[in-house]
């Protein structure tokens, strides 16, 4: 999660791994890098692969998915959940990395954990 914070202001990019810029997945991939931890680089192969926690049991560094109910091939964005009702993402054009709240209309019925 600290590495994640140190991204925010730094520009979207689409496909973006770094280090000038990001796309969602490539800011969340990166940043479970940095802890030593290899994860997919996009946010649907992400989904796929972590182990599925309940919203109410998240941590700083799980992962929340945007997507239809449960259609996994639906996803469409992914953000890092930062604590206190906060999350580190990478959302679009335009828009830098930010630290913001965490918005719960369309995510998926379970986050994830690397």
């Amino acid at each position: 999660m600290d590495w994640a914070l140190t991204q925010v202001g730094k520009p979207y990019v689409w496909g973006g791994t770094g280090p000038d810029g990001y796309d969602c997945s490539g800011l969340t991939s990166q940043a479970w890098r940095a802890a030593g931890l290899s994860i997919t680089r996009t946010s649907r192969d992400q989904y796929k692969q972590v182990r599925k926690i309940e919203h109410s049991s998240l941590r700083p560094g799980d992962l929340i998915f945007y997507g239809r109910a449960n259609d996994p091939d639906s996803i469409s964005h992914v953000g890092m959940y930062a604590g206190g009702g906060q999350m580190v993402e990478a959302s679009r054009p335009g828009v830098p990395v930010r630290l913001t709240p965490v918005r719960w209309s369309g995510t998926m019925p379970f986050a994830g954990r690397p």
